[in-house]
């Protein structure tokens, strides 16, 4: 059995293996918690953001914490979740902020929140309870099967709210005031005052652009890799994309000389990171600036009609190895259906491109399960893949399409897992050795899906399996249990796909 000696010591393990790590004291304490462990957490943009704009305010300090690896551990050595910095119990800290990616990271909330020694329910927590403050990438698209769980929500963008949130709350003695006065801010989702209804997405100000990670560690799934976004948004109209539903409905690309000020002398390997970074319109000059000064460098959300030589050269001379790109349509007939834009060609000139510069992969993402999608779609896949795998190695990720709210595939059900699964094996079946196939789960896909289109109802069913043990059997149960079949209570399309109001200046913090 661990003791709480020896689980300390393993966060300072990984302390010591970290780089721009802050240390620090202030009046006010916030722990910022990621509902995954840190080898996951430490690789969100967002959630590194935050920590380094609390950090940067006089009269606060920001300490984080993850789940733990084996939360099993902390219960059998009865050692509360704390703090890495500092080793503060998370629950004598003044604010707790969860970072939520996934749906199915509702599990982690839980226990955190009952590591931390306070009830998983915002509704049985009183005056003396941290406030609990849940922001992250989930917002954009579905906050409801959360809500039962926090005070308050920041919809979208959370750099200049955040700061709002804080600095109400040391002012307040009267939690059920300080509630109702937030509610009232563009961009907050104060669960026990809205319901179960959708508020409109918050936009932080350019000059809060680009946000990137003041930590490096090699802990982490992008290993030593400094986080910078350049760029904002995106331009783009796929009919899956929860972007649709961001604050200017379009990208907000960020300077090349803003980019670069971010990276720090010692990072020696550059992640690009958004919704479209090789749409920037200066991507290359960007490109051309962190190789030639000996970085290497990655992308996240490849375009494959954005591609050329130059392009694909640029990020060979900068260490990959892979060219990965998103076809999220398993014919022509269901990238159009996905408003995709990619076509064959462009696919086709991404492997002629892995080929001409010696990478070795070029790795293919792939969405199934679009309406009306058949086998012979899958074949026309098929066929396509062997025609790439002659020209370069090609590997295939496949996930059965998860429609979101606030997206045009908002409703969609989820096709049936028989069905499903006979595509997969089709493939597998098809393509044999010729291409490496990974494929998600199909029965969680559709509990994600399941909890993606829900409201309160699946934060019972979340608890429900939680209690159970959050296995697959146990999210099957409670999603049968606990599922209201009721849709929220929704505003007008119109006004639930408008872009988020700026915080108005009279409320932003200088």
């Amino acid at each position: 059995m661990a003791t709480s000696y020896e689980l300390k010591q393993e966060v300072e393990t990984l302390l010591d293996q970290e780089r721009g790590t802050i240390y620090k004291e202030a009046p006010h304490r916030v722990a910022l918690v990621y509902p995954s462990p840190y080898r996951v957490g430490m690789s969100s943009l967002g959630f590194q953001t935050i920590y380094r704009v609390l950090n940067e305010r006089d009269d606060v300090v920001c300490e984080r914490s993850f789940l733990p690896d084996d939360p099993d551990r902390y219960r059998q050595s009865n050692t509360p979740l704390f703090t890495f910095e500092s080793e503060t119990p998370v629950g004598d800290c003044d604010v707790i902020a969860f970072s939520l990616s996934y749906e199915l990271e509702l599990i982690g909330i839980m226990t955190c929140l009952e590591l931390a020694s306070l009830p998983v329910r915002a509704a049985d927590r009183g005056d003396n309870w941290p406030l609990v403050i849940i922001g992250g990438p989930i917002t954009f698209s579905n906050p409801l099967p959360a809500g039962p769980f926090a005070d308050v929500i920041v919809m979208g963008e959370g750099e200049e709210l955040i700061h709002l949130l804080i600095d109400w709350w040391k002012d307040y003695s009267d939690r059920e005031q300080y509630l109702k006065d937030v509610a009232m801010l563009p961009g907050v989702y104060v669960p026990s005052i809205h319901g179960e209804t959708f508020r409109t997405v918050a936009q932080a100000r350019d000059t809060c652009l680009p946000a990137y990670s003041p930590i490096i560690t090699p802990n982490t799934e992008l290993s030593s890799m400094h986080l910078v976004e350049n760029g904002r948004g995106c331009h783009r109209g796929c009919s899956f994309c929860v972007m649709r539903r961001t604050t200017n409905a379009g990208m907000r690309p960020v300077a090349p000389e803003r980019v670069l000020a971010t990276v720090p002398d010692y990072a020696r390997r550059v992640g690009l990171v958004g919704a479209a970074t090789s749409d920037h319109p200066q991507i290359l000059d960007i490109l051309h600036a962190l190789v030639s000064s000996g970085r290497e460098v990655g992308l996240s959300s490849l375009r494959a009609d954005r591609l050329n030589s130059e392009f694909v050269g640029l990020l060979a001379r900068g260490g990959a190895r892979t060219l990965t790109v998103a076809s999220d349509g398993s014919s022509q007939r269901m990238r159009n259906f996905a408003k995709k834009g990619i076509k064959e060609k462009h696919l086709l000139r991404c492997a002629e491109l892995v080929r001409e510069t010696n990478m070795k992969l070029l790795k293919l993402y792939m969405v199934i399960g679009y309406p009306g999608e058949t086998l012979e779609d899958m074949d026309e896949m098929i066929a396509f893949l062997l025609e790439l795998s002659k020209i370069c190695k090609v590997a295939l990720g496949m996930s059965p399409l998860v429609a979101k709210k606030n997206t045009p595939l908002d409703g969609v059900g989820f096709e049936e897992h028989k069905s499903l699964e006979q595509k997969i094996k089709h493939v597998h079946k098809k393509l044999g050795r010729k291409v490496d196939i990974r494929a998600t789960s199909v029965r969680w896909a559709w509990i994600e899906s399941e909890i993606s289109q829900g409201g309160f109802d699946m934060a019972d069913a979340a608890e429900a399996a939680y209690r159970q043990g959050a296995s697959y059997s146990a999210w099957k149960r409670a999603i049968r249990d606990h599922k209201k079949g009721l849709t929220p209570l929704r505003k007008p399309e119109s006004e639930r796909l408008m872009p988020g109001a700026l915080l108005p200046d009279e409320f932003a913090r200088a």
